[in-house]
């Protein structure tokens, strides 16, 4: 599945089962996504991701970042950040994609993946913090990157591929079944960010 044969209607489901994934296509112009993308590389506070691995803490390239209604803690990887308040910018975009996707966010995981060596090893987003079975909507600014899901149990994989301004969003048990990734790849030199937009239950 790829960027032509994907169809740009946000009802279908492109989980064979046992989950739900939407894809809106893009919901900005290239000259928003230029903006945003220039923007948040230069305003957000953005940190090495930190991971506890068999007791050692291992630093990544990749940068990530918190921001939330409130300071929302999240703990993944036997790490705690603590949300940061709401940029407006961020507070534009949760707006547009909650009229896209009819969802409420009160937090947002920024990735920032510098080029193609830097990607996200399989995993799922089931920490106890979320909403169960809540919508996670994720937005692509940059370099455009594939994308993958695998079902946990039958290996069957589904592919993306996701330009700057692309909205996907996973929900209901799609994370208890599938894992996704964000595979490296030597043909992409430039910068991409993914804003996740979720739901802290608290």
């Amino acid at each position: 599945m790829d960027l032509f044969s994907i169809s740009n209607d946000s009802l279908h489901n492109h989980l064979p089962y046992q989950g739900t994934v939407h894809f809106y296509g893009y919901i900005l112009t290239a000259e928003e996504a230029v903006f945003y993308l220039n923007h948040l590389l230069n305003k957000i506070e953005w940190k090495h991701d930190e991971a506890i691995i068999f007791g050692k803490k291992i630093i990544t390239k990749r940068k990530v970042a918190w921001y939330g209604s409130q300071p929302f803690p999240y703990t993944y990887s036997k790490v705690t950040k603590l949300a940061l308040p709401w940029t407006p910018e961020l507070l534009e975009l949760k707006t547009r994609i909650e009229k896209e996707t009819g969802e409420t966010y009160n937090s947002c995981l920024l990735n920032l993946y510098h080029d193609g060596s830097e990607g996200m090893a399989w995993h799922s987003d089931g920490e106890k913090d979320l909403k169960k079975h809540g919508a996670i909507a994720s937005l692509s600014l940059g370099a455009t990157r594939k994308f993958l899901f695998k079902h946990k149990s039958t290996q069957e994989k589904v592919e993306f591929t996701l330009a700057s301004g692309h909205l996907l969003v996973m929900k209901d048990e799609t994370q208890t079944f599938w894992l996704h990734r964000l595979p490296p790849t030597k043909t992409v030199h430039h910068p991409r960010i993914n804003l996740t937009f979720r739901t802290i239950d608290k």
